[in-house]
């Protein structure tokens, strides 16, 4: 089935899990669509079966805390930051339930963590103004890199480039292996940026704000095609915007727990869906093979197609 206007309005949720006692902070499909892993502020890990539709198991980080949760290129390993202790970030097997490595470095919170989707290296951002390159094999820092102010980065989907943002600069560079293109935004004075995503298509770049607005840029260009709002985020959340896996859509949930959508090329809203949620959607992300998304907030939701 291809996505549609139409195809995306007849979404409704499918399912709504309650394994959580306190705020999902992060999510992640596995490359495959048939699993998700989440973390969460008490601390748990929770692996769902997408196929299936139920969770399948739940594991702890008590001592450290868990954030930014990613699966890596094997679908039983995954890393995550910590939000408690220290700002390490750690290589977890979930077979076995035990530390593969640790990445020490940052010394503020992670705000933001990106594998890339062809190798082992991964990014991160923190709060220490810094942006870190690291490889799974070595717990050493590959790269690092100050900014003016707190990151946004993420690979490309070639993993041949990686953007990087920050919005004390309202600068986003594009780096191989050294920057070499930069692109300048208008100031806004009123919002953080919060996240970085490219379109599975590459041509495409999300920024997200935890104010009541999102960007799309031109990958290449750098100018701003798209500015959406109308979403609900009065108290400065961040809220994760996400691209359907087609590059056709962008998504975002809000405060009031509803979810809007939009025509990445038109740039015209196309559906808003209720997404059943007591608090703000902090998570979104589309099933990257399935035609199903997810969105959380304390708790998680499972949204299909119904029939047209």
């Amino acid at each position: 089935m291809k996505l549609t206007d139409n195809v995306l309005r007849s979404f409704r949720v499918a399912k709504v899990f309650r394994e959580n006692s306190d705020k999902i902070n992060c999510f992640d499909f596995s490359s495959n669509g048939e699993t998700i892993i989440s973390s969460s502020d008490d601390d748990s890990l929770v692996l769902y079966d997408c196929q299936e539709g139920k969770p399948k198991r739940t594991l702890y980080s008590k001592k450290y805390g868990v954030d930014l949760i990613r699966y890596t290129h094997a679908a039983n390993t995954v890393v995550y930051s910590s939000n408690k202790i220290d700002d390490t970030i750690r290589y977890l097997s979930l077979h076995d339930n035990k530390y593969i490595r640790y990445f020490p470095g940052h010394n503020k919170r992670v705000t933001s963590l990106s594998m890339s989707p062809v190798d082992d290296t991964f990014i991160s951002g923190s709060l220490d103004k810094t942006i870190r390159l690291w490889d799974l094999r070595s717990p050493n820092c590959q790269g690092l890199m100050h900014l003016q102010g707190k990151p946004v980065c993420s690979f490309d989907p070639e993993g041949l480039i990686f953007a990087r943002g920050s919005s004390s600069t309202m600068c986003v560079n594009l780096i191989f292996e050294g920057p070499f293109a930069t692109f300048k935004l208008q100031y806004d004075r009123t919002c953080e940026w919060t996240g970085l995503k490219f379109s599975n298509d590459g041509k495409l770049i999300l920024l997200s704000t935890n104010g009541g607005a999102l960007r799309i840029l031109d990958a290449f260009k750098g100018a701003v095609l798209h500015s959406f709002g109308g979403y609900n985020n009065s108290k400065g959340v961040t809220l994760e915007a996400s691209f359907t896996p087609d590059s056709q859509f962008v998504m975002i949930g809000s405060e009031d727990g509803k979810i809007h959508v939009w025509n990445a090329e038109s740039g015209m809203k196309v559906a808003l869906l209720d997404g059943k949620h007591t608090g703000p959607i902090t998570c979104l992300q589309f099933n990257p093979k399935f035609m199903t998304f997810a969105s959380a907030c304390s708790n998680m939701v499972s949204g299909g197609v119904t029939q047209i």
